[in-house]
């Protein structure tokens, strides 16, 4: 319940300080945000390589198995 107090606080000071009559960082957050964006982009492109280079072994690993169990029947 806390968790999401505060993350609806959060939020409406997010669209606060965004909005021309509240703390006007609406051209902040925009240049933060372009800024972040190629960051995220190579993070997000990391991550998913690793997950597909897991998965391909996950598949090998359980092929294998597979066919050790296939061979002992």
């Amino acid at each position: 319940m806390v968790a999401i107090i505060v993350g609806l606080v959060l939020i409406a000071f997010t669209v606060f300080a965004a909005l021309p009559g509240g703390l006007s960082w609406g051209a902040e957050i925009i240049s933060f945000l372009k800024g972040a964006s190629p960051v995220v982009a190579a993070f997000v492109g990391l991550i998913s390589v690793f997950i597909g280079i897991a998965d391909l072994k996950d598949k090998n690993e359980a092929k294998k198995e597979e066919e050790a169990s296939s061979a002992k029947e």
